[in-house]
């Protein structure tokens, strides 16, 4: 592969996706045979986290290369998008590349309206789809359109026994939209596609053959402790989460046969987009990345769905880069990696250059095998939440947390209530064992907060316009 040739870039993000729901990366019972080509050809860094356990937030961190706070953009729900910082489509579009968009965006709410689409987003192509129901208004909402245009009804077919089948699903629509941008004919111009699927996004309704391939009795089941619901109990007031309840009484193991059938839906539909991309002979010089904006606690610690918590199902979500003689293939890296550090190398691998602003790192130095894989690309992690969801989810009590987690402590602090975690993840990768108010534990806990909160200081402070005169 020539390396003066700019490559396309195919970013394919799930919603709502752990880091541990890969075959080839350790889960014996998933079937994801077209994602494990990525992690065989490709680079996978496993201890990826995002920066918020919350959709907005997130996504609005790797579409600008800032941390939610210093962006003010910290919530699901928000009114509004600050659009005073360029989005990276934006700044990849400005270097040549045509730009599309398919799926999901949320950037800002999508809730009891279609959202607003930013004004210099850089997308020239743009096929939007929020959650995969049928009340969207025509001609706001591309997948509604679509089922309806080849005569399906999205409601009638989520209320039956077989769920939306693969014909008719967004995951489906998003790989034929997706097939029609890349098909278009271009001179030598290259392409960056955004593909943004729902799944595994809750309801767990996967099209019925999907999930008769998941027997729920096979499933391994939650992480889960019978002292995880007392813990629980002492954080009800950080913000929006499920009740705590022992996997049995919450039906877990099926909520988790369901989970794993929508993304073998996911890998079946990425293989026909990789099967295409093979056939065009693009892809010999096209860069894929496939990661999630957050993960998913699916029964552990008793707690179900997206924030407000930290734990590793949360937070740590896949990032795979695949370019095959471009990247090194079959690596796996382990040092911590934030879904900003995937947005600064994105801006590199299109000939961007990064924004002065960007708190990412690129990582194209570990692809390349420039920098060994024991060399740390940063020395902790960060991921918050503020005020994260909507009043009617959290009766006026949005609270603010932070996560700080470096290679062997995570460190919680939930500020509005004064309660926190701590976690030796060498001794309890599970984390079920608090140590916050352990007395063996005081320094390093006071050690660890004043760390937290100097990078707290340091990434999220905004100190204003530029400084012209020395006073």
């Amino acid at each position: 592969m020539a390396e003066s040739k700019r490559p396309n870039i195919l970013w394919y993000c799930t919603d709502q996706q752990r880091f541990d729901t890969i075959a080839a990366l350790g889960n014996p019972h998933v079937l994801t045979p077209n994602i494990d080509k990525l992690v065989e050809g490709g680079v996978s860094f496993t201890h990826t986290y995002c920066q918020s356990p919350i959709c907005t937030p997130s996504r609005s961190s790797f579409m600008t290369g800032l941390y939610p706070a210093r962006l003010h953009n910290t919530r699901n729900g928000n009114a509004t998008f600050p659009e005073q910082i360029p989005l990276i489509s934006r700044l990849i579009a400005d270097q040549g590349y045509d730009c599309g968009m398919i799926g999901k965006f949320h950037l800002q709410s999508s809730g009891h309206r279609t959202e607003p689409r930013i004004k210099e987003d850089g997308f020239r192509y743009w096929k939007f789809s929020h959650a995969p129901r049928d009340d969207w208004p025509e001609g706001e909402h591309d997948y509604a359109d679509w089922v309806r245009e080849n005569g399906g009804d999205l409601n009638a077919m989520r209320e039956s026994e077989d769920n939306v089948p693969r014909e008719f699903h967004q995951t489906t629509w998003a790989t034929t939209r997706a097939i029609e941008f890349i098909s278009e004919e271009r001179a030598d111009q290259p392409w960056m596609l955004n593909i943004n699927v729902y799944d595994p996004h809750p309801p767990f309704i996967p099209p019925k053959d999907y999930a008769d391939k998941f027997d729920p009795n096979d499933m391994p089941g939650p992480t889960f402790e019978p002292s995880d619901v007392a813990a629980q109990e002492k954080l009800v007031e950080a913000d929006f989460q499920t009740t705590s309840k022992p996997p049995e009484e919450t039906n877990a193991k099926e909520a988790q046969a369901k989970y794993y059938a929508m993304i073998a839906l996911i890998d079946d539909e990425f293989g026909r987009l990789m099967d295409h991309l093979e056939s065009t002979g693009q892809i010999d010089n096209t860069v894929v990345i496939f990661t999630s904006d957050h993960g998913e606690t699916l029964g552990d610690h008793g707690l179900f769905y997206k924030g407000c918590r930290f734990y590793e199902g949360l937070t740590r979500v896949p990032l795979i880069f695949y370019a095959p003689g471009r990247f090194g293939e079959g690596v796996e890296c382990d040092q911590l990696t934030e879904l900003l550090d995937m947005s600064a190398s994105l801006l590199e691998i299109a000939g961007a250059e990064t924004p002065d602003y960007h708190q990412g790192q690129s990582l194209l130095p570990y692809l390349k095998g420039e920098k060994l894989l024991n060399e740390p690309i940063r020395d902790a992690a960060r991921s918050e939440y503020f005020d994260a969801l909507a009043p009617a989810f959290t009766q006026g009590k949005g609270t603010f947390a932070t996560m700080y987690r470096d290679k062997r402590y995570k460190l919680v602090v939930y500020h509005s209530i004064n309660k926190g975690e701590l976690f030796d993840l060498e001794a309890d990768p599970q984390e079920h064992n608090n140590l916050w108010e352990d007395p063996d534990y005081a320094a390093i806990r006071s050690e660890l907060i004043l760390k937290s909160f100097n990078q707290h200081v340091n990434l999220t402070t905004d100190v204003g316009s530029e400084r012209i005169a020395p006073m």
